[in-house]
């Protein structure tokens, strides 16, 4: 399985518009962030986790043609801001797309497009199809997946393990069933938006407190602000099997 990093970044990017902090001026382009998603790769057929603002770059820039199914997190703007960009796999695939998500997600995403379901007479608005997903495994374009649910301050996050692989954005806690999914990874994805407390995110120490508990082989951060530093700076203060993971970094798991 392949596995590509589109975005790393928070729900701003990195840099922020208009700021003028040290992570923000870096010339190193690890600290350049594009927001969260991601790109499976398996056996010819592709999964994408997020369809946030970015969506059409990333895709663009991966030279993505095809795309099988679509995974959601959760239905906040940074997470599905680009989902109108999914018109020209419609159009070149002649098919409506899967997309996965739990029904607070799909209940978000009905009211942000929409114009692409109270006009079903409109040709030109993206077409998903909706599969409902709770706590129990599914299959996407043929590929089983696990869902995690995980808490982003009050509302329910879906993460997701897809074999060895286990990605997480937007968590703030995590149920001792869940993480119990999560144990026996061999990479464990999951987010770190700074140093300083947040209400609805990890922070570097608490995700490092998880992956201690969890024990994947390898683990790597992301949705990181401009507030988690330097890439080049973290990541040496970071246990040997954490990475601070940068766009379009590839992994083969």
């Amino acid at each position: 399985m392949k596995f590509t990093f589109l975005g790393t970044g928070t729900s701003g990017g990195v840099p922020i518009i208009g700021c003028d902090c040290e992570v923000c001026r870096s010339a190193d382009p690890r600290d350049k962030r594009l927001r969260t998603s991601a790109m499976l790769e398996v056996d010819g057929r592709v999964l994408v986790i997020d369809a946030g603002p970015d969506f059409r770059y990333q895709m663009l820039r991966n030279h993505v043609k095809t795309l099988d199914a679509l995974l959601i997190t959760h239905g906040h703007r940074d997470h599905i801001g680009g989902l109108d960009d999914i018109r020209p796999f419609n159009y070149l695939q002649h098919k409506v797309i899967d997309l996965y998500c739990d029904r607070w997600a799909e209940a978000m995403i009905r009211e942000q497009y929409s114009y692409a379901f109270n006009n079903t007479d409109y040709d030109f608005a993206p077409k998903v199809r909706f599969h409902i997903v709770d706590r129990e495994p599914f299959t996407a374009a043929g590929i089983t997946v696990l869902p995690i649910e995980v808490m982003h301050d009050r509302l329910p996050v879906r993460g997701y393990r897809i074999g060895g692989l286990s990605y997480i954005t937007d968590a703030k806690t995590i149920a001792d069933s869940e993480k119990e999914k999560i144990k026996g990874s061999k990479v464990l994805v999951i987010n770190a938006l700074r140093e300083r407390d947040h209400p609805a995110h990890y922070t570097t120490a608490e995700a490092l407190r998880l992956i201690a508990e969890v024990k994947p082989e390898m683990a790597y951060l992301t949705h990181m602000s401009h507030q988690f530093g330097l890439h080049a700076d973290v990541e040496r203060s970071l246990p040997p099997n954490v990475r601070v993971a940068y766009d379009w970094l590839v992994l083969e798991v």
